[in-house]
């Protein structure tokens, strides 16, 4: 110290202390305001900038108000230095923070307008924290007069260490990578595994794949074991797909009656039915020459897998209801049982098939 500390020099400091939080109070209020004028805007550029000033303005505002009052008092230039250093230190830690969480919230929106889904792939969110976390505090380092090349070395020694002790850790990490990269799988999509798990992918994080079933439960699924399985993925290359219903009548109908009727109850299926394809058009297959029916296949248009439930539900229902209305009959399976008992033989016809006859 070059002199002794005066009543005037911690008048001075104060003064500069209360103006530096006046000011970052100041500066809150205005980047409130036009925090609000930005989210009316359609450019989300503004909001991004609004969003960083809004955490490091203030603590800047402090971090000057405290460098000022610092360079009032009568401190050595060692002590102003460290000073000024943890400063300037702190300023850029808060600058580092508010840049990683802004542009990993950049990266999450991106993610979630892309996939259409509330979650995101938060393995990119995770690295891209990771690594401006990383880079920032290399650079606070170097700022403070540190070197990092020791640093960087010895990281790199031990790199090969951490990689064996980490070895499923990382080959999970990797794999999340490559399914994302690839897009073979991304979030939002209805997928089906070998092993018979099923259903809409969550999230993708740096270990684990999340699906949730139509159930609501989560299956929880190693990157590794999905990117080395197995997988029908129902959403791609596009959501859209087709779903058959197996149905036969008897050989007592109208074929062409039978398909003429069958896809105009498909055609209002599609336009009255939530889910269902409006521009679908209409097919049906006849294919077996079976026991005691023709059997065909209805093809019909779902938006999505888990459409297809309340598609097939609501056809089979109208369906029958028109059959019955047209006279179309839907057998039922018939056996015939033969019993032979002292060189009598008696044959009795199945309950079902009675009633067939009867009908």
């Amino acid at each position: 110290m070059n002199r002794d500390l005066t009543l005037h020099d911690a008048i001075v400091a104060g003064i500069a202390v209360a103006a530096g939080v006046a000011l970052a109070l100041l500066l809150r209020v205005i980047l409130r305001w036009l925090g609000k004028q930005a989210a009316r805007t359609a450019w989300e550029g503004d909001d991004i900038i609004v969003d960083v000033l809004r955490t490091v303005a203030p603590w800047a505002a402090v971090a000057g108000g405290v460098a000022s009052a610092a360079a009032a008092l009568p401190l050595t230039s060692q002590v102003g230095h460290v000073v000024n250093q943890t400063l300037i230190a702190f300023v850029m830690l808060t600058a580092t923070f508010t840049a990683a969480r802004v542009i990993s919230g950049l990266v999450r929106s991106v993610a979630q307008s892309r996939s259409g889904v509330a979650a995101s792939a938060t393995i990119f969110v995770n690295i891209i924290r990771i690594t401006i976390l990383a880079m920032g505090f290399l650079i606070i380092l170097e700022t403070l007069g540190i070197s990092i090349a020791p640093l960087l070395t010895a990281l790199g020694v031990g790199g090969l260490a951490i990689a064996l002790a980490l070895k499923d850790t990382l080959a999970n990490l990797f794999a999340g990578v490559h399914i994302l990269v690839s897009k073979t799988v991304q979030p939002g999509d209805y997928i089906r595994l070998s092993s018979g798990e099923e259903g809409y992918v969550r999230d993708i994080n740096w270990r684990i794949t999340v699906v949730e079933q139509l159930n609501n439960n989560l299956v929880i699924i190693p990157n590794a074991k999905l990117a080395g399985t197995n997988m029908t993925n129902f959403s791609r290359p596009e959501q859209k797909l087709s779903v058959t219903v197996q149905v036969g009548v008897g050989y007592d109908s109208d074929l062409e009656h039978v398909e003429r009727v069958t896809n105009e109850v498909v055609e209002h299926v599609m336009k009255d039915i939530t889910g269902a394809v409006p521009d679908h058009e209409p097919a049906v297959r006849f294919h077996t020459f079976g026991d005691s029916r023709i059997g065909f296949t209805v093809i019909l248009g779902v938006g999505e897998y888990s459409d297809k439930y309340r598609i097939k539900h609501e056809f089979i229902k109208r369906l029958h209801q028109r059959y019955r209305e047209e006279g179309i009959r839907i057998p039922a399976p018939a056996r015939t049982v033969s019993l032979q008992q002292a060189g009598v033989e008696a044959v009795i016809p199945h309950p079902r098939e009675s009633l067939d006859a009867a009908g």
